[in-house]
Parts: C-alpha cells; structure tokens; sequence
C-alpha cells in the first residue's frame, strides 16, 4: 500500500498553531520584562536613609562596582542570581552602603562612616544593570550610584538607560548618578598586522583580537604611525577639554544637572603610566566638574589618606564566585571574611586547608587565597589505596586548576594532574624532594569568541616596541574566557594513568615508590596573566572517587559528589527552562 499525498491545509494548521504558541510565549516573556522594567524604573519604594548619628569609623571605606548585569550571565556581564549572593554575602558581613555626601562629607568634613561601609555601584549605563539590581537595593536596603555615558543620551540605543528613567530611579532614593565619561574611544591604534589605523569608537573595532596596540582617548596625544605625536599641546589640551565640554553640556541638558562621581576610561593610568601635560588637562577639568574620582581598579578599599580625586574601586568579573569577592575584601582590608559555604553536608566532607570553598549541588567553587593557592582534601581518603579519581574541571583557562591523588602534607609527596593555562601538567615529589614532571603538553585549542575578549593592555607605547614586541590580544587566552575538561587520573601501585575528554594521555606512567599512600585532594591557583587581581576560583564539579582492583577494574563507589534521581532531574528542568527563556528574550 503506496503512502498517501500530505493534506496541506493540515500542515497549514499545524504551522499556524507553532506561530500561535510561539507568538504567546513571546508575548508573555515581554509582559514580564516589561513589568520587572516599570518596577525598576517605577516610584514603588523608598529607600530608607540609615542613622548617621551612629557611624563612629574613621577607617575608610571599600568600593565595589560592577561593570553590568544580565539575566544568566554573559563573559562580561555578571548573572543577576551571582549578583544577588555577592550583595546578600556583603550585607551579612554587616556593610552598609554609603552615598556620595558621605564620601564627601568624609573627606572634607571630617565625619564619620559605618564600621562597615560600602560605596556601591553600577558602571557602563546598561539598562538590565538597573532592572535586575533593584530588587536587590530594595532587599537590603542598599543605595548604588548608576554610572553612564553622555554620547548614550538619547541616542536610541536600546541597551542604555535613557535620562527620563535615570530621573525616575533617583526619586526612589536608591539611586545616585555618575558618569563614565563622555564616549569609550581609542587612539593610536595599531593592528595584528603592523597597519596603523588611528582613532576608533569603540563600535568600530570589529575584531579586537586583530588589535596590538592602542590607548584610550583621554590617556594621550593622539600620535602617528611612528608614535610620534601628532598634535601639539595646545591643540591635545583643546581636545581633552572639548570631551569634558560634552559631558557637561550633555548631562546638563538632559539632566538638569552633572553627576557627582566620575570613573575614568581608562583606570589606573592617570597620574601613573601616562604623559604628565595629558594627567594635567585631564585633572582640570575633572576637579572642576566633579565631586570625586574613582580612578583606580583592582583593590576595594578607600583610607582616610586618600584623595577624593584617586579613589580605588573592585570590579567583580562576570566569572567571580562570591568568595572571590569576599576574598578580596579580606585582602584589601586586612579583615577576617566568614566565606559562604553552601552546603553543609556537602562540604563535611572535605577539610579546607587553604582559602575558601562552596559547595553547591555537584559543583565545587575552590577559591584561592590572594597570591597563593586554595585547597581541599576529602575526609578519610589517606586510606583509599589504588583508586580512581575524576572530576569535570570547568574554571577559566587562564589559572591553575589540580587533582591530588596520594597527597601528604606532613611529609611533603604527591601525585598531581593539574591544568594550566590550557596545559596538563602531571607531577610527581617523593618525601623531601622537588616537584619533577611526568608530562607536560597544551591541550587541544579552547574555542572562544571575539565578543568575549575586553581591551586590557592600553597604554602609551614607543615605535621600538611596536616593532620590536607582540602584544597581540589573540596570542593568549583572555582571562575571562571558560573551559571545560573532563579528567580522570588512575593510580595504581606504582603506576599512574592520566585521561582527559575521554582520551588517555598518560598510560602507565611509573611514579617513584615513595610515593605509597596518602590524601585525595583539589587545588586552585592564580596565573600571573591575571593583571591585578591574584585570586583564581577553580571549579569542580561532579567528583567522584572509585576503588580499583588488583587488575585495574573499577570495584566500588567511595566518594561521589555527582547529583543523582531527584535532584539530577530538577537540576536538568532548570537549566532547561533557563536556556529556553535566554533564547526567546535574545531573538525577540
């Protein structure tokens, strides 16, 4: 019997139907971001002002200020559930956010601040970075300063908060203005390829892994192909002064007035890296226009020996745990942190040796402590014997991610897989030697993508190394860029095997017979590349330990953080339903 011919009138139903759910659940996803946007936006709450008679501190305060937030999380923005546990994490701590008249009134009044304050802020101007804090500043009651750009004013972009909405936040008391400047531009830009290519917005550079060399608009003379400047003081000056004229004028209109707090793009090279006559020009026109200036990054705390016009502030990636912050702090500060734990029965599993740990569900957040490492070693497991380990390492490329196996802290030996910078690395130290290597080769290749990458080497370069040094921002892994990596390491008697996504890369390696017993154990390090944060997160999730046979099977499950039945399910029904609500609110 021949298959019959389609009805087309039944595939037409049936298309219309799909455009018909799909058309409702479009509908009801931008009901509700229209209603979270009028919320945040919307007179609705107040924020309550502390009691200043109380605040007795003379010992300064930190800032922390975050670039923007999303929904889930992108490589650049920080999710809106990260946000919520780094801000619940502060106000358990006991900080209380402080205004720009505090900071002010601080510095040239002489008074006094909360034993624990908090400068809080929002940098970029980024209109989810308002809608999703604002549930949070009404929670704890917190005031946050929301930082902008003067060329976004009534452009039309929708990405940007427009004046009328900044005006309507403020009224609701949880809010305060700053500015980020006039316009994010670069000057002297040079390509991959040697090719001078001059000033550019910041739209303008398609593909910023294809960029060697640049400096921000305010952070120079604007230079030629030989770097050789190519206006002179007068006219730089003219030029500097004409963006500050812009914010000015801008903000004025728009606003009715100026914001008090001033961010500068680039941080950390005003008064530091820069041509002295382009620090001057640029410190003019900002102790003229502004209140204060956070013109450092990279360290949270402000003492009363610092300038209101060299304030420093933390910005947490989008890719911190929440200790990473904490951890920080207690570093900038000098201050015990209680870190935030998680999961209790999950966590009494493990002793933490050094540095701070979460558990959540089958993820383990291992947080180095500043400048050192962060490590874990699992209750009881001296007396595994041979075993196999493995875990799913999922932290960022750039930093240093281990498994122990046959760990011993008192007489100094171990077997070590670890990750780093893209490489695996597997170690060996017997008891009173040094650390030697079993095998050391990069992996294959991490795919990221250019979006990902941010501009963080600007800077005044000579010709001589232009031409002499490649800073090309493709020739390393970002910092903020992720991977995943499926490892397993196998020992048995005095053999070691090594596999990585499924792959054995090391099959029977011999390890020295010293090497007899010990602890099962994970560690996290920070790389150098890191710039000016010295703190890494490793992160490992679903680790499991088996027992292996005197032929080498697998016999028994001893430690398994992996989820399972119930939990495996609801975790799944979530990310699902995650995913399926990011793809509609992207693509409509």
């Amino acid at each position: 019997m021949g298959l019959g011919k389609r009805d087309p009138m039944l595939d037409t139903k049936k298309k219309n139907r799909r455009k018909t759910v799909r058309a409702a659940l479009q509908a009801a996803i931008l009901l509700g971001a229209a209603w979270l946007v009028y919320e945040a936006v919307a007179d609705t709450d107040h924020y309550k002002e502390p009691d200043r008679t109380a605040w007795t501190s003379d010992n300064g305060f930190i800032a922390v200020s975050y670039f923007g937030v999303s929904r889930s999380g992108t490589p650049k923005l920080i999710a809106k559930g990260e946000l919520e546990k780094q801000l619940k994490a502060l106000h358990n701590q006991g900080y209380v956010t402080i205004s720009q008249q505090d900071v002010v009134d601080y510095y040239k009044n002489g008074k006094k601040l909360p034993e624990k304050a908090l400068f809080l802020s929002f940098e970029d101007g980024r209109n989810d970075s308002a809608l999703f804090a604002q549930p949070y500043l009404e929670r704890f009651d917190y005031k946050a300063t929301f930082l902008s750009y003067a060329d976004k004013m009534g452009n039309g972009e929708r990405k940007f908060l427009q004046p009328k909405d900044m005006l309507k936040m403020m009224k609701t008391g949880y809010w305060e203005l700053g500015t980020n400047g006039y316009r994010l531009a670069y000057i002297n830009v040079v390509d991959s390829e040697g090719n001078f290519i001059g000033n550019k917005a910041e739209n303008e550079l398609r593909n910023k892994m294809k960029i060697d060399y640049y400096n921000h608009y305010l952070m120079d003379f604007i230079r030629d192909a030989d770097m050789i400047p190519a206006e002179n003081r007068q006219e730089m000056e003219a030029r500097i002064d004409y963006d500050y004229e812009q914010m000015k004028e801008i903000y004025t209109k728009e606003l009715g007035f100026v914001p008090g707090v001033y961010m500068i793009m680039h941080a950390n090279a005003l008064g530091s890296s820069m041509n002295r006559l382009v620090t001057e020009a640029n410190e003019q026109n900002i102790e003229k226009l502004f209140l204060m200036h956070y013109n450092r990054e990279g360290h949270a705390l402000n003492t009363a020996e610092d300038s209101l016009y060299d304030l420093t502030r933390v910005q947490p990636q989008a890719y911190w745990a929440t200790n990473h912050l904490l951890m920080r702090i207690q570093s900038d500060t000098g201050e015990k942190t209680a870190f935030v734990q998680g999961e209790k029965e999950r966590a009494d599993d493990w002793t933490l040796e050094r540095g701070a740990a979460e558990f959540r569900g089958s993820r383990i957040s291992l947080t180095s402590e500043a400048g050192e490492a962060g490590r874990l070693a699992l209750k009881g497991s001296e007396s595994y014997g041979d075993i196999e380990l493995s875990a799913t390492l999922a932290g960022n490329v750039v930093g240093k991610q281990s498994l122990y196996v046959r760990y011993d802290a008192k007489r100094g030996s171990f077997l070590r897989v670890m990750l780093e910078n893209n490489r695996l690395i597997v170690e060996q130290k017997a008891p009173g030697g040094a650390a030697t290597a079993i095998y050391d080769e990069e992996l294959d290749p991490v795919d990221w993508k250019a979006e990902e990458l941010a501009l963080s080497k600007a800077t005044t370069y000579t010709l001589e190394e232009i031409s002499n040094v490649d800073l090309t921002e493709e020739t390393q892994y970002p910092v903020n860029v992720d991977d995943t990596r499926k490892l397993s390491v196998a020992v048995s008697g005095d053999r070691l095997s090594v596999t990585v996504d499924g792959k054995e890369l090391v099959a029977d390696a011999a390890v020295n017979g010293l090497i007899k017993s010990g602890s099962i154990a994970l560690e996290s390090e920070y790389h150098p590349q890191g710039d000016n944060d010295d703190i890494y997160d490793g992160i490992f999730d679903d680790v499991q330990v088996v027992s292996l046979g005197a032929d080498g099977e697998k016999e028994a499950d001893l430690y398994s953080n992996r989820l399972t039945g119930v939990e495996k399910l609801v975790s799944e029904a979530v990310r699902g339903w995650n995913a399926t609500v990011d793809w509609f609110m992207e693509t409509f």
